[in-house]
């Protein structure tokens, strides 16, 4: 049901995970998976993806480059989180997807969560390969996102540790890292919240490291704004009525508001993290797989010449 992968990336190698349904015959439409901030793949992406396989779907589960089992890219280093690379790299696992002959190039689908819910959108709207995408609990506004959850008083520090950092970096030492999370809310961290800590703590000493480069917080991103460039790919947007570490539901909403139909907004109880977990689950789960079973399932005719 799933195997080992790797794939190139322009020079950078990243590797996976390949499911495929137990009876799966011929060609069958396939979702490309992707996780948030700093995430490893292991940190629950594993139940979506036996939820969508036993659907009748394909999916690539993979390591953004600089995590977990991916490489890093030639002058870069390891725990860096460029935006980009991360969008650029999931148009590298469509193609991989494209290339197998397992599954139908035709019928791709890009399934995102957290800060990878905004790269899917990202994708979608400059990928025409994409036919459906779900972004759940996603960033839309990581400016707002670092205003709302780094305490005010922690900000110039953060910007003079970017400025020093970049001039450091240009001397060609070793770049400046901040943890993830903390359990000590007066201690400056990526996502300084306590819920925050409480998803990220347990995979301590695993293949995830609790923390990230500096540069990494630099803001300049707004994957919401890419919105109303999805369409006509059908998009939904699922988003948790409690979260309050990425996107608050009413951002969300406000940002869904500039997309264009086809697309769907579900709204699930509980918080940012409860998405992974419990009833919230089978509800984040099952609205994608519907979405993908209405839009991905069959196999479309090509237009007649």
């Amino acid at each position: 049901m799933r195997e080992d992968i790797e794939f190139d990336a322009e020079g950078v190698t990243l590797r996976g995970w390949f499911y495929k349904p137990d009876d799966a015959s011929g060609e069958v439409p396939c979702i490309i998976l992707t996780h948030g901030f700093s995430c490893t793949k292991e940190m629950g992406l594993e139940p979506f993806a036996e939820a969508f396989t036993a659907a009748g779907f394909a999916c690539v589960v993979y390591d953004h480059r600089g995590f977990g089992a991916s490489d890093t890219a030639p002058g870069k280093p390891r725990l860096e989180l460029d935006p980009w690379d991360q969008i650029h790299d999931c148009q590298h696992a469509i193609t991989y997807a494209q290339g197998r002959p397992d599954v139908d190039a035709s019928r791709i689908g890009v399934w995102g969560s957290s800060y990878s819910g905004g790269n899917a959108f990202v994708v979608a709207a400059i990928d025409r390969r994409v036919k459906a995408v779900c972004g759940q609990v996603p960033g839309v506004s990581m400016r707002r996102t670092f205003e709302a959850g780094v305490p005010k008083e922690f900000w110039q520090e953060i910007w003079d540790g970017q400025a020093a950092d970049r001039l450091a970096r240009a001397r060609g030492e070793a770049p400046a890292m901040i943890p993830v999370v903390t359990a000590d809310p007066t201690q400056p961290a990526a996502l300084p919240t306590p819920d925050a800590y409480a998803f990220f703590s347990p995979y301590e000493g695993t293949a995830w490291r609790n923390e990230v480069t500096m540069r990494s917080l630099e803001q300049g991103y707004e994957p919401g704004e890419f919105l109303k460039f999805v369409a006509p790919t059908p998009l939904l947007m699922v988003v948790a009525e409690g979260d309050t570490i990425v996107t608050p539901a009413e951002w969300a909403k406000e940002a869904y508001e500039t997309a264009v139909e086809p697309k769907r907004l579900v709204t699930i109880p509980g918080g940012h993290f409860d998405a992974y977990t419990g009833h919230p689950f089978e509800l984040s789960s099952g609205a994608a797989r519907e979405w993908f079973l209405e839009h991905l399932a069959q196999k479309v005719a090509p237009a007649p010449v």
